[in-house]
């Protein structure tokens, strides 16, 4: 019961810092367009909208933080048994988001960046936080040796940081559009520029690639170690193996060909979506659908 109110608390502060990061997301800070306005009135009421802005943004860093901090102590909780790991598919997709906007939070100097933190994944999150409340299936898996839970913890990393790299490719899609129908700008919004975003999302690629290998190098090679048997080629690994080669594919273009734009971000949501169904489809239909544990 505790659980489910610490669920509930950490998705409200997610929608609060949300909330805080929208509540002037549409204003501009050029101050009002009538002319008999006087100029100290114009700029009393731009300095009152940029403090607005100001103490708005303070708001929502503080509350998406709490929700942080507050998501982790639930997935601790709920995630670390005594015998062994809860990895079942809610608490796996909470784990994930919050991996993944604490990656973007932590990792992102720049205060834009955690901006679009607040604006865009915070609403993800909101979702994740009560998923294990909503959906509440459990997967044990019993404790290994220290190459196990190694494996376990490089293949949630990958699983994390290719979800940011989706989530921000849906939003390069998203701002693009905005921007090529005049309805956005990037400056009154104190927003990064699209190149900042874009660089981003290929540093995110490189980094979940290198991890994706490493999951599937060790998944491969060292299977009878860490499973106890002889490696087996299933969906999971196909579509796992599918999205690895999209995601080579699609860093090697941008490294020798300049692939960039809406190529980048159409074969980045194709490999995300192979990898979905390598291991969240599965795992959704298995105990969601199925109930089998």
């Amino acid at each position: 019961m505790l659980l489910t109110a610490f669920n509930f608390i950490t998705a409200a502060l997610y929608l609060l810092a949300s909330a805080a990061a929208w509540s002037f997301a549409g204003k501009s800070s050029s101050g009002p367009a009538h002319p008999s306005t006087s100029k100290n009135s114009d700029k009393h009421e731009v300095s009152a909208v940029n403090a607005a802005k100001l103490d708005a943004a303070k708001l929502s860093k503080i509350l998406l933080w709490l929700a942080i901090m507050l998501h982790a102590f639930a997935l601790a909780d709920a995630l670390v048994l005594e015998d062994g790991f809860n990895i079942g598919f809610s608490h796996a997709i909470s784990l994930i988001v919050w991996i993944s906007i604490m990656s973007y939070v932590v990792l992102s100097n720049d205060a834009r960046l955690t901006r679009l933190a607040a604006l865009y994944l915070a609403p993800f999150a909101v979702v994740a936080a009560l998923l294990p409340t909503l959906l509440p299936a459990q997967r044990i898996v019993m404790y290994g040796g220290w190459a196990f839970k190694l494996h376990i913890a490089v293949a949630i990393l990958a699983y994390a940081l290719f979800t940011v790299a989706a989530l921000h490719a849906l939003l390069m899609l998203f701002l693009d559009k905005r921007l090529h129908a005049g309805t956005f700008d990037v400056l009154n919004n104190n927003l990064p520029p699209l190149l900042a975003i874009e660089k981003l999302l290929f540093r995110l690629l490189g980094f979940a690639f290198i991890l994706l290998t490493a999951t599937l190098i060790s998944g491969v090679f060292f299977s009878e170690n860490l499973f106890g048997k002889a490696f087996e080629t299933t969906h999971k690994t196909v579509f796992a193996f599918m999205s690895w080669i999209i995601f080579g594919g699609l860093l090697a273009g941008h490294w020798k060909l300049g692939w960039r734009g809406n190529v980048a971000v159409r074969w980045t949501l194709i490999g995300f979506a192979m990898l979905l169904l390598s291991y969240v489809g599965s795992k959704f239909v298995l105990e969601i659908i199925l109930k089998r544990y």
